[in-house]
């Protein structure tokens, strides 16, 4: 016996909200989580940069006034860059979902446009962390030379972090406008980069980073010949330690955004499987995911509208019949069988017609009727037609029926 697992959630986590929210809500609800995914993304920026450039990176040590400069230059470049993202990024993507909030549907322009959101989100900072190498490389070059290149790859890496988190950060606020945008149609192909990028950027995040910075200390250190061996130890476990802890992070990450969308096809197959065949659930993902979310509800569309015909069928030809002719194939020509007929009428009807009030004679006829169809449907017959007050049986046929 099926028992219904406990009730998902509808967009795969309860920061979300509901999937039966107003739209102002939503709207509410969304700019908040963007809001606090662009400050978290650009403090984790600024931190990468400090880890990496003061502890990490084998290089000369820093100058009192490059680290100044550089504790002056930090804090006001992320928030000139959480308000810039804020206006220009935020902003900007609330006014591509603006067909949300005036309650139509998405053109397939604004489709489109609505699902890569978040490669908008992540070019903006691309923009801005691309202004952050050359500002800090800059800061470097006039301050302190010798670690000009030690700055412009450790703001690189940052951000490589930065875009990463963004990318997927501004995904996964976005889910609701997502099934908005998706509801009811199917697209041919991803819209947005598929799982194959998103997987590239939990790679790049959990792996490629810390291991490329892993590779450049080791350079530094070898072109430059000065680094003792406690610094280069101390910068290759600080390094390893991210890859293993991180990484692991990520990966959990990683599961969790290819485990929802399956455990929201996987409990609604379980609905299907159980006779619930009004099941729907909300396309989210624009990936390769969001398709097999969208192909599931034409499936369950497309069960549900098969079991509607078939219980009209059932109550026009009766339910013998109607497993009997989904069952086996059509035959030209019809098939040979032999049948019992039975003739059921009720004695004495024209007399009682013509005696009693009309409404009286229809119960009766109807309560007659009642028990003919029940006995026969007992006994795996067909009634065939009704006249007046007689019904006609049939056994054998369509369904096989062995002893009649």
């Amino acid at each position: 016996m099926y028992t219904h697992p406990v009730k998902p959630l509808p967009y795969g986590s309860g920061l979300l909200g509901p999937l039966d929210q107003n739209l102002a809500a939503l709207r509410r609800r969304v700019q908040r989580l963007l809001t606090a995914a662009l400050i978290a993304t650009n403090v984790i920026g600024a931190l990468v940069v400090v880890g990496l450039a003061a502890l990490l990176m084998p290089a000369p040590g820093m100058s009192g006034d490059l680290v100044r400069v550089t504790a002056i230059a930090v804090p006001v470049y992320v928030v000139s860059a959480v308000v810039a993202g804020t206006l220009w990024g935020t902003g900007g993507a609330l006014r591509t979902l603006r067909w949300a909030a005036e309650g139509r549907r998405p053109t397939d322009a604004e489709r489109t446009a609505s699902l890569r959101v978040p490669l908008r989100l992540t070019m903006v900072q691309a923009v801005l962390w691309g202004l952050a190498t050359l500002v800090f490389g800059g800061l470097a070059a006039l301050v302190q030379p010798a670690v000009v290149l030690t700055e412009l790859l450790v703001v690189a890496f940052a951000a490589v972090v930065v875009c990463a988190i963004a990318y997927l950060f501004g995904e996964f606020a976005l889910r609701p406008y997502a099934a908005l945008a998706l509801a009811g149609t199917t697209p041919p192909r991803p819209v947005t980069g598929g799982v194959n990028l998103r997987m590239l950027l939990f790679w790049c995040l959990g792996t490629g980073v810390p291991v490329a910075g892993l590779v450049v200390t080791a350079v530094l250190a070898w072109v430059r010949g000065d680094v003792s061996t406690t610094k280069l130890a101390v910068s290759v476990i600080a390094l390893g330690l991210v890859v293993l802890c991180f990484g692991l992070l990520v990966t959990v990450f990683t599961a969790r955004a290819v485990v929802n969308p399956i455990t929201s096809v996987q409990n609604a197959l379980g609905r299907v499987r159980a006779g619930d065949f009004a099941v729907e659930i909300p396309v989210y993902d624009g990936t390769e995911l969001g398709l097999l979310q969208a192909g599931f509800n034409g499936m369950a569309a497309g069960l549900a509208e098969r079991e509607r015909l078939r219980d009209l069928f059932g109550r026009h030809v009766g339910h013998e019949v109607a497993v009997e002719a989904m069952r086996t194939a059509t035959e030209l020509g019809g098939t040979v069988r032999t049948v019992s007929v039975l003739f059921v009428d009720l004695v004495g009807s024209t007399a009682l017609a013509a005696s009693r009030p009309p409404e009286e004679v229809v119960g009766l006829l109807n309560r007659f009727f009642t028990v003919v169809v029940d006995e026969v449907d007992r006994h795996h017959g067909l009634v065939n037609k009704f006249v007046g007050d007689a019904a006609l049986a049939v056994f054998g046929a369509p369904a096989p029926l062995g002893d009649h």
